[in-house]
């Protein structure tokens, strides 16, 4: 599923926001086992597991938005849409956060 996380910050700022939002997201959901790896300056590989099963996606920074694409296997895609809202919520908090410069 592909999902975008609007923002009008600089490419610093997302980053910051967004490497906020994944320590955060990884201690608050660590029974997830959330794990993200910076394949570039803008992309970075993440996952976690849900009952048993490792998801997998791709985080992407563009000067519009946080783009997601997480690959939900058939099966769990009844877990796909809040999944994307746990992860939205958390990044849209860093975000304000980076917008008011308390990051």
């Amino acid at each position: 599923m592909k999902h975008v996380i609007e923002h009008d910050l600089d490419h610093a700022d997302a980053k910051r926001a967004v490497e906020a939002a994944i320590e955060a997201y990884s201690e608050r959901f660590s029974e997830f086992s959330p794990q993200a790896t910076w394949t570039g300056d803008d992309k970075a590989e993440i996952s976690f597991k849900a009952k048993g099963v490792s998801l997998k996606g791709i985080l992407e920074l563009t000067a519009q938005g946080i783009k997601m694409d997480l690959d939900v296997p058939f099966v769990f895609k009844f877990i796909q849409k809040k999944a994307i809202a746990v992860i939205e919520e958390e990044v849209q908090r860093w975000v304000k956060k980076a917008k008011a410069g308390d990051l």
